[in-house]
């Protein structure tokens, strides 16, 4: 399995800031940890070039972030400040989930142990996403011919509204988000399926909730590929969630999707999205279970075939 990472390209950020950017070279260093990957299996994506972003953004928004013409308030919007290491960080997250879309295609699954960053519309960035990378890889895999049909599966806890407005009216693409209704963006956009969650959400409403979601995605778009964005942040303890899912309420969601996509013979790639508890810690670790349990599955089910 495939595991490709961007943490060496460090997109600095002054002191106090919220983002945990520490988190992606900790995920690493815990998934080799595990002995379950080998250091083999840790590759350093190729930057999206322009006219790969292009596919989902337009030609004057990528032009203006990578000269560093962004409007102050573009830049607040995004929640970054601008530097060249930002531009290059956010070019290899986007070639790090192009990079597992083709290695779940050859291979069953793979990861980005970044990306996710979905709130990146076509012409603006926001909530720390400057390049959407779901977006991007969904119509580079469709450009090369691979496949007619891909959906995305988006269960971080804010709605993935860049995604959805970027591949709204395009039929091969399709969208679910499962999120908070009363969390960010508050200004939301129409997925091909969204399902919006109270606050205090826990274990087994929300997965109640997502295998009727996983259904109906599988029954209306009969993808090729499966993206999935697998944020940390509807945990009981993460700071911006505002839902309750336990770890293990966590571990059960990333199954389900596991056991949709075996179930239906689709490749997956996984991107991880958000994670924002109080203890980063907890972040990781449940990262870390999700790629760890990915292996497992595929991994096991690869075996069985093979026997």
């Amino acid at each position: 399995m495939k595991l490709y990472y961007a943490d060496e390209f460090v997109l600095p950020l002054p002191e106090g800031h919220r983002f945990p950017m520490a988190k992606y070279r900790m995920l690493r260093e815990a998934l080799l940890a595990t002995g379950r990957f080998a250091a083999s299996d840790f590759c350093i994506p190729d930057a999206a070039d322009d006219e790969t972003l292009q596919m989902a953004h337009t030609a004057d928004y990528v032009r203006r972030v990578v000269c560093g013409e962004l409007a102050a308030d573009e830049i607040r919007r995004i929640g970054f400040p601008w530097s060249p290491e930002m531009v290059e960080r956010s070019r290899r997250s986007t070639g790090a989930t192009i990079a597992a879309c083709r290695s779940a295609l050859a291979d069953g699954c793979s990861a980005n142990l970044a990306g996710g960053t979905h709130h990146a519309h076509a012409d603006f960035g926001s909530g720390f996403c400057v390049f959407n990378d779901a977006a991007v890889a969904a119509r580079c895999m469709l450009a090369e011919g691979h496949l007619s049909r891909v959906a995305i599966i988006d269960c971080d806890v804010h709605q993935g509204d860049g995604t959805a407005a970027i591949l709204a009216g395009d039929p091969r693409a399709f969208t679910f988000s499962m999120h908070g209704a009363k969390n960010f963006p508050f200004r939301k956009q129409t997925s091909d399926l969204d399902i919006e969650l109270p606050d205090g959400t826990g274990d087994a409403d929300y997965l109640a909730a997502l295998v009727h979601g996983l259904e109906t995605t599988f029954d209306r778009s009969r993808p090729q590929l499966v993206i999935y964005l697998a944020g940390a942040d509807p945990f009981e303890g993460d700071r911006l969630g505002r839902l309750a899912l336990s770890r293990d309420g966590l571990a059960a969601r990333d199954q389900a999707v596991f056991d949709a996509c075996l179930a239906h013979h689709v490749p997956l790639a996984i991107a991880m999205a958000g994670g924002y508890a109080n203890d980063i810690g907890d972040t990781v670790a449940i990262h870390c279970e999700t790629v760890s349990r990915a292996h497992q599955c595929f991994f096991a089910a690869a075996d069985a075939r093979h026997r």
